[in-house]
Protein backbone atom coordinates (compact mmCIF):
# COMPACT_ATOMS: atom_id res chain seq x y z
CA UNK A 1 0.00 0.00 0.00
CA UNK A 2 1.45 3.42 -0.90
CA UNK A 3 2.65 5.54 1.99
CA UNK A 4 0.21 8.34 2.85
CA UNK A 5 1.43 11.64 1.49
CA UNK A 6 1.59 13.59 4.76
CA UNK A 7 3.69 11.02 6.68
CA UNK A 8 6.01 10.71 3.69
CA UNK A 9 6.60 14.45 3.68
CA UNK A 10 7.13 14.53 7.45
CA UNK A 11 9.65 11.73 7.19
CA UNK A 12 11.34 13.45 4.25
CA UNK A 13 11.49 16.74 6.12
CA UNK A 14 13.02 15.10 9.18
CA UNK A 15 15.57 13.32 7.07
CA UNK A 16 16.43 16.45 5.14
CA UNK A 17 16.82 18.43 8.33
CA UNK A 18 19.06 15.82 9.93
CA UNK A 19 21.24 15.61 6.88
CA UNK A 20 21.36 19.34 6.32
CA UNK A 21 22.76 19.84 9.81
CA UNK A 22 25.58 17.45 8.94
CA UNK A 23 26.70 19.01 5.66
CA UNK A 24 30.30 18.01 5.16
CA UNK A 25 33.32 20.11 5.12
CA UNK A 26 35.21 22.20 2.81
CA UNK A 27 36.04 19.13 0.77
CA UNK A 28 32.60 19.23 -0.82
CA UNK A 29 32.46 21.00 -4.14
CA UNK A 30 30.08 23.99 -4.40
CA UNK A 31 26.73 22.65 -5.60
CA UNK A 32 25.78 25.52 -7.92
CA UNK A 33 25.86 29.33 -8.05
CA UNK A 34 23.29 31.30 -6.09
CA UNK A 35 19.95 30.80 -7.85
CA UNK A 36 18.19 33.71 -9.46
CA UNK A 37 14.69 34.43 -10.75
CA UNK A 38 12.14 31.65 -10.40
CA UNK A 39 14.74 29.22 -9.03
CA UNK A 40 15.46 31.61 -6.16
CA UNK A 41 11.73 31.83 -5.43
CA UNK A 42 11.43 28.03 -5.40
CA UNK A 43 14.37 27.82 -3.03
CA UNK A 44 12.76 30.30 -0.65
CA UNK A 45 9.48 28.38 -0.63
CA UNK A 46 11.29 25.10 0.03
CA UNK A 47 13.11 26.67 2.96
CA UNK A 48 9.77 27.80 4.35
CA UNK A 49 8.17 24.39 3.97
CA UNK A 50 11.23 22.46 5.19
CA UNK A 51 12.39 24.72 8.04
CA UNK A 52 15.99 24.19 9.09
CA UNK A 53 16.94 22.20 5.99
CA UNK A 54 19.70 23.69 3.88
CA UNK A 55 18.94 23.63 0.17
CA UNK A 56 22.30 22.67 -1.28
CA UNK A 57 21.21 22.79 -4.91
CA UNK A 58 18.25 24.07 -6.91
CA UNK A 59 17.78 24.20 -10.68
CA UNK A 60 15.17 23.64 -13.37
CA UNK A 61 15.42 20.02 -14.44
CA UNK A 62 15.40 18.85 -18.05
CA UNK A 63 12.42 16.57 -17.44
CA UNK A 64 8.77 16.99 -16.46
CA UNK A 65 9.12 20.76 -16.24
CA UNK A 66 10.00 20.38 -12.56
CA UNK A 67 12.72 21.85 -10.38
CA UNK A 68 15.26 19.53 -8.81
CA UNK A 69 16.46 20.39 -5.34
CA UNK A 70 18.97 18.81 -3.01
CA UNK A 71 18.13 18.80 0.69
CA UNK A 72 21.04 17.35 2.62
CA UNK A 73 21.95 14.43 0.38
CA UNK A 74 18.39 13.76 -0.80
CA UNK A 75 17.15 14.84 -4.22
CA UNK A 76 13.55 15.85 -4.66
CA UNK A 77 11.51 17.34 -7.50
CA UNK A 78 8.86 20.04 -7.23
CA UNK A 79 6.67 22.35 -9.26
CA UNK A 80 7.36 26.09 -9.39
CA UNK A 81 4.82 26.80 -6.62
CA UNK A 82 6.10 23.96 -4.40
CA UNK A 83 2.58 22.57 -4.16
CA UNK A 84 3.75 19.02 -4.81
CA UNK A 85 7.02 17.25 -4.06
CA UNK A 86 8.28 14.04 -5.66
CA UNK A 87 10.96 11.99 -3.90
CA UNK A 88 12.51 9.22 -5.97
CA UNK A 89 14.71 8.40 -8.94
CA UNK A 90 14.30 9.39 -12.57
CA UNK A 91 15.50 6.86 -15.15
CA UNK A 92 16.41 7.29 -18.79
CA UNK A 93 14.60 4.49 -20.60
CA UNK A 94 16.97 4.44 -23.59
CA UNK A 95 20.20 4.26 -21.61
CA UNK A 96 18.74 2.60 -18.48
CA UNK A 97 20.65 5.21 -16.48
CA UNK A 98 19.47 6.43 -13.09
CA UNK A 99 19.61 10.16 -13.80
CA UNK A 100 18.98 11.14 -10.20
CA UNK A 101 21.85 9.03 -8.94
CA UNK A 102 24.16 10.40 -11.62
CA UNK A 103 23.30 13.99 -10.66
CA UNK A 104 23.81 13.28 -6.95
CA UNK A 105 27.23 11.79 -7.61
CA UNK A 106 28.22 14.87 -9.56
CA UNK A 107 26.98 17.21 -6.84
CA UNK A 108 28.66 15.20 -4.07
CA UNK A 109 32.13 15.19 -5.58
CA UNK A 110 35.00 15.84 -3.20
CA UNK A 111 38.26 17.66 -3.82
CA UNK A 112 40.55 14.72 -4.56
CA UNK A 113 43.72 16.75 -4.00
CA UNK A 114 42.58 17.63 -0.46
CA UNK A 115 42.00 14.08 0.73
CA UNK A 116 44.24 13.24 3.73
CA UNK A 117 46.16 10.54 1.91
CA UNK A 118 48.61 10.23 4.79
CA UNK A 119 45.83 8.29 6.55
CA UNK A 120 45.82 5.67 3.79
CA UNK A 121 48.29 2.99 2.77
CA UNK A 122 49.43 2.93 -0.83
CA UNK A 123 49.61 0.20 -3.46
CA UNK A 124 51.29 0.98 -6.78
CA UNK A 125 50.50 -1.33 -9.68
CA UNK A 126 52.30 -1.05 -12.99
CA UNK A 127 53.23 2.55 -13.75
CA UNK A 128 50.82 3.84 -11.08
CA UNK A 129 49.68 6.65 -13.36
CA UNK A 130 45.97 6.41 -12.57
CA UNK A 131 44.54 7.22 -9.14
CA UNK A 132 41.95 5.43 -7.04
CA UNK A 133 40.92 5.84 -3.39
CA UNK A 134 39.06 3.14 -1.47
CA UNK A 135 37.40 3.22 1.94
CA UNK A 136 37.43 -0.40 3.07
CA UNK A 137 36.29 -2.42 6.08
CA UNK A 138 38.41 -5.48 6.88
CA UNK A 139 35.36 -7.60 7.73
CA UNK A 140 33.15 -6.40 4.88
CA UNK A 141 32.36 -9.27 2.45
CA UNK A 142 31.87 -6.81 -0.41
CA UNK A 143 35.35 -5.42 0.26
CA UNK A 144 36.69 -8.94 -0.15
CA UNK A 145 34.87 -9.17 -3.47
CA UNK A 146 36.37 -5.83 -4.57
CA UNK A 147 39.88 -6.98 -3.70
CA UNK A 148 39.45 -9.86 -6.15
CA UNK A 149 38.62 -7.37 -8.89
CA UNK A 150 41.54 -5.11 -7.97
CA UNK A 151 44.01 -7.92 -8.59
CA UNK A 152 43.23 -7.53 -12.30
CA UNK A 153 43.58 -3.72 -12.29
CA UNK A 154 46.90 -2.35 -13.58
CA UNK A 155 48.75 0.96 -13.95
CA UNK A 156 47.08 2.50 -10.93
CA UNK A 157 47.99 3.89 -7.52
CA UNK A 158 45.46 2.72 -4.94
CA UNK A 159 45.08 4.60 -1.66
CA UNK A 160 43.23 2.47 0.89
CA UNK A 161 41.63 4.04 3.96
CA UNK A 162 40.97 1.55 6.74
CA UNK A 163 37.34 2.37 7.49
CA UNK A 164 35.71 -0.12 9.86
CA UNK A 165 31.97 0.29 10.35
CA UNK A 166 31.63 -0.58 14.01
CA UNK A 167 27.87 -1.11 13.98
CA UNK A 168 28.21 -3.89 11.39
CA UNK A 169 31.65 -5.32 12.16
CA UNK A 170 32.64 -4.71 15.80
CA UNK A 171 35.99 -6.49 15.46
CA UNK A 172 37.08 -4.74 12.26
CA UNK A 173 38.66 -1.76 14.06
CA UNK A 174 41.01 -4.05 16.00
CA UNK A 175 42.05 -5.85 12.83
CA UNK A 176 42.51 -2.56 10.98
CA UNK A 177 44.78 -1.21 13.71
CA UNK A 178 46.94 -4.34 13.65
CA UNK A 179 47.19 -4.21 9.85
CA UNK A 180 48.19 -0.53 9.96
CA UNK A 181 50.85 -1.24 12.57
CA UNK A 182 52.51 -3.95 10.46
CA UNK A 183 55.94 -3.10 8.99
CA UNK A 184 54.54 -3.83 5.52
CA UNK A 185 50.91 -2.67 5.42
CA UNK A 186 50.28 -3.85 1.87
CA UNK A 187 51.58 -7.34 2.63
CA UNK A 188 49.55 -7.47 5.86
CA UNK A 189 46.39 -6.39 4.03
CA UNK A 190 46.86 -8.92 1.25
CA UNK A 191 47.60 -11.73 3.72
CA UNK A 192 44.53 -10.89 5.76
CA UNK A 193 42.27 -11.07 2.73
CA UNK A 194 43.93 -14.29 1.58
CA UNK A 195 44.08 -16.15 4.91
CA UNK A 196 42.13 -14.15 7.51
CA UNK A 197 45.20 -13.74 9.71
CA UNK A 198 46.26 -10.39 11.15
CA UNK A 199 49.78 -9.26 12.12
CA UNK A 200 51.02 -10.19 15.58
CA UNK A 201 50.99 -6.77 17.25
CA UNK A 202 48.74 -4.89 19.65
CA UNK A 203 47.78 -2.14 17.19
CA UNK A 204 49.01 0.75 19.32
CA UNK A 205 51.41 2.39 16.86
CA UNK A 206 49.40 5.60 16.59
CA UNK A 207 47.16 4.16 13.89
CA UNK A 208 44.82 6.56 12.01
CA UNK A 209 41.67 4.43 12.18
CA UNK A 210 39.73 6.79 14.46
CA UNK A 211 40.78 9.80 12.36
CA UNK A 212 39.76 7.98 9.20
CA UNK A 213 36.37 7.12 10.67
CA UNK A 214 35.79 10.73 11.66
CA UNK A 215 36.89 11.97 8.25
CA UNK A 216 34.72 9.46 6.40
CA UNK A 217 31.71 10.61 8.38
CA UNK A 218 32.22 14.17 7.11
CA UNK A 219 31.87 12.75 3.60
CA UNK A 220 28.79 10.79 4.69
CA UNK A 221 30.42 7.50 3.79
CA UNK A 222 28.13 4.90 5.32
CA UNK A 223 28.91 1.83 3.22
CA UNK A 224 32.02 -0.09 2.30
CA UNK A 225 33.66 -0.34 -0.03
CA UNK A 226 33.33 3.23 -1.26
CA UNK A 227 35.54 4.24 -4.16
CA UNK A 228 36.69 7.79 -4.90
CA UNK A 229 37.87 8.53 -8.42
CA UNK A 230 40.23 11.23 -9.66
CA UNK A 231 37.45 13.73 -10.35
CA UNK A 232 36.18 13.35 -6.79
CA UNK A 233 33.21 11.13 -7.63
CA UNK A 234 32.22 8.78 -4.81
CA UNK A 235 30.76 5.41 -5.79
CA UNK A 236 29.78 2.83 -3.16
CA UNK A 237 29.86 -0.88 -3.85
CA UNK A 238 32.04 -3.74 -5.02
CA UNK A 239 32.24 -2.68 -8.65
CA UNK A 240 33.29 -5.21 -11.29
CA UNK A 241 36.57 -4.58 -13.09
CA UNK A 242 34.94 -3.28 -16.28
CA UNK A 243 32.98 -0.66 -14.34
CA UNK A 244 36.06 0.38 -12.36
CA UNK A 245 37.97 0.86 -15.60
CA UNK A 246 35.14 2.92 -17.07
CA UNK A 247 34.84 5.10 -13.96
CA UNK A 248 38.59 5.71 -13.93
CA UNK A 249 38.56 6.69 -17.62
CA UNK A 250 35.52 8.95 -17.16
CA UNK A 251 37.12 10.59 -14.13
CA UNK A 252 40.39 11.27 -15.96
CA UNK A 253 38.44 12.81 -18.83
CA UNK A 254 36.51 15.02 -16.40
CA UNK A 255 39.72 16.12 -14.68
CA UNK A 256 41.12 17.23 -18.04
CA UNK A 257 37.94 19.17 -18.83
CA UNK A 258 38.05 20.92 -15.46
CA UNK A 259 41.73 21.79 -15.94
CA UNK A 260 41.08 23.50 -19.27
CA UNK A 261 37.77 25.11 -18.35
CA UNK A 262 37.71 28.92 -18.11
CA UNK A 263 38.23 30.12 -14.54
Amino acid sequence: MPMPFAPMIRRGAALALGLALAIPVALAQPANPAPTGEAAAVKKMLEQKFPGAEIRYIAKSTYFGLYEAMLGDQMLYTDAKVNQVLVGSVYDIATKQNLTEAKLRKLNRVAFDKLPLDLAFVRVKGNGARKLVIFSDADCPFCHRLETELKKLDNVTIYTFLYPIDQLHPDAARKSKQIWCAPDKVKAWDEFFATGTVPDNNGDCGDPVAKTQAFGETLRISATPTLVFADGTLVPGALPLAQIEKQIADAESEVKKLATAPK
